[in-house]
């Protein structure tokens, strides 16, 4: 069974930066499409940036330029890069995992605050 654990979030001031992790168990990394999404106090989940397992990715327009998402199949790793980090950024962000093989799975969760 995959399992997904983020890591790397916490308290940043604005303009910092945070590097997000998530490690995913299991052998199907490699070919699977993995994401990241951010959840604010009082709004739906919203997708921030995904990458396929061929190293395609795309953005949501909020973090275009900002945030930088990658993976190391190796570490079946997917790591997300968030620079120059505002207030409106603050949210529980999530991995995500998609594969034909296991549909749609999600990590716990790490909270990302940008206050100063």
């Amino acid at each position: 069974q995959v399992q997904l654990v983020e890591s790397g979030g916490g308290l940043v001031q604005p303009g910092g930066s945070l590097r997000l992790s998530c490690a995913a168990s299991g052998s199907i990394f490699s070919i699977s499409t993995m994401g990241w999404y951010r959840q604010a106090p009082g709004k739906q989940r919203e997708l921030v940036a995904t990458i396929t397992g061929g190293g395609r990715t795309n953005y949501a327009d909020s973090g275009k330029g900002r945030f930088t998402i990658s993976r190391d199949n190796a570490k079946n790793t997917v790591y997300l890069q968030m620079d120059s980090l505002k207030p409106e950024d603050t949210a529980v962000y999530y991995c995500n995992l998609w594969s034909g093989v296991t549909g749609t799975l999600w990590g716990q969760g790490t909270q990302v605050t940008v206050s100063s």
